[in-house]
């Protein structure tokens, strides 16, 4: 399906989930980027923005009213540290089948769960970058700090696509 010949069509229910620990340094990659979000950006109605941390199966419910699910996360790919990557919709759940990421588990559940129930979303996008550090600390790490702009980009330009321009905030 080309998602973006269907949105006219379909109604637009966008989450923007940010998972992982803010604790373990680059683990908290996701979190960053929707917390810039929260506190940058206007959210118009039909786009939710969550800090998802390390919650697991809570999130659920979320997932299931989900038209498009974009994931944001530290991810380990094998790649070297500060390594942007995307994966598109079946590449997602294929690609946490073979890689491991410190809360890959619960995502692998929560998705799973999601298809097992009949509500997955019609599109996932996963943005992540591949962590330096998983040093105890809630900064991100010089290699990956500057990858968070890049995928904040991606994201603006995914929603720009479905119609949604977000604006700055004034504050």
């Amino acid at each position: 399906m080309n998602y973006q010949d269907d949105t006219a069509t379909m109604q637009k229910n966008i989450l923007i989930l940010g998972v992982g620990n803010l604790l373990l340094s680059d683990e908290g990659a996701g979190v960053h980027a929707v917390t810039h979000l929260q506190q940058h950006y206007q959210i118009p109605a039909g786009i939710e923005v969550i800090d998802g941390g390390t919650a697991g199966m809570e999130l659920l419910s979320y997932i299931l009213q989900a038209n498009f699910l974009i994931l944001l996360d530290a991810v380990n790919s094998g790649k070297p540290p500060g390594t942007l990557i995307r994966l598109d919709n079946e590449q997602v759940p294929h690609f946490f089948a073979t890689k491991m990421s410190p809360h890959q588990i619960g995502l692998t559940d929560i998705l799973a769960a999601a298809t097992l129930s009949g509500g997955s979303p019609e599109r996932i996008l996963l943005l992540g970058v591949e962590p330096a550090s998983f040093e105890l600390g809630m900064e991100l790490s010089p290699v990956v700090a500057p990858v968070i702009p890049q995928m904040i980009a991606i994201v603006l330009n995914e929603l720009r696509l479905l119609g949604f321009e977000l604006l700055l905030s004034e504050s």
